[in-house]
């Protein structure tokens, strides 16, 4: 699995502490050497709502099948 600088990945799992779901959308700002990377997951008006360091694991590249939705972020 290749990934790179500014694509758009999908969350692979729930992180709860910082808001987001499996299946959230991000984009990769950083790539770390060997297995890290840097995402910034953004709220529909263009607000940050995470920006954080996860492994490759994590994510995956958004595929040709996959259809994009909104949700409403839980209550804090």
């Amino acid at each position: 699995m290749t990934i790179g600088i500014l694509d758009t990945v999908v969350l692979a799992k729930d992180l709860p502490q910082h808001g987001l779901k499996q299946g959230d959308v991000g984009a990769v700002v950083m790539l770390y050497h060997p297995d890290g990377l840097e995402v910034e997951f953004v709220t529909g008006d263009g607000h940050t709502q995470a920006l954080l360091t996860l492994h490759i694991t994590d994510v995956r590249p958004v595929g040709p099948r996959d259809i994009l939705a909104v949700r409403t972020l839980d209550a804090a």
